[in-house]
């Protein structure tokens, strides 16, 4: 498996697994809050009530995936710690970089690469994330996990921005 270093892209703090032209899947979002939120403050208020349709994906993502030897990640905790350092793992993520200002989470497998990247600039708060694939089962994965987490991310944020409001 090729582990992609990640990569700033310009004018900005985002980091991805590469430039935009060489991911497989790339999705930003962004939120403008009442109040700057940091990037690790923002993951523990998203992560402590995931639905329950989200867990219930993950339940049928485990189940398909370990068919093709791909490695379960259960879902969510519900909680997180006040502070992270690189190494260290959020749920199923890997911790690859943090600052007061960007949180880059990892999970690496044999079918993809996904990075997470929560970042702000003053009161804006924008999610990215960025997928490189390794073979087909990883291309047939992202048919329906790509809109899906376009979906699951635009809620985080809806709800992040009420709750900051």
């Amino acid at each position: 498996m090729e582990k992609h270093e990640l990569v700033t892209l310009p004018n900005s703090n985002i980091q991805t697994l590469a430039q935009i032209a060489e991911l497989d899947f790339f999705d930003r979002q962004s939120v403008i809050l009442s109040k700057s939120v940091a990037p690790l403050e923002a993951w523990g208020s998203m992560m402590s009530r995931p639905s329950f349709i989200l867990n219930l994906a993950f339940r049928i993502r485990d189940a398909i995936s370990s068919m093709f030897n791909v490695k379960r990640i259960g879902g969510f905790s519900k909680s997180a710690p006040k502070t992270v350092a690189v190494g260290d793992k959020l749920d199923f993520f890997l911790v690859e970089h943090v600052s007061e200002d960007v949180l880059s989470l990892s999970e690496r497998d044999s079918h993809l690469d996904v990075l997470t990247c929560i970042s702000r600039v003053g009161n804006e708060l924008t999610i990215t994330s960025s997928v490189k694939v390794h073979n087909t089962f990883g291309r047939l994965y992202m048919l329906p996990v790509g809109p899906a987490h376009k979906w699951i991310v635009r809620s985080f944020l809806r709800r992040l921005k009420k709750e900051h409001s």
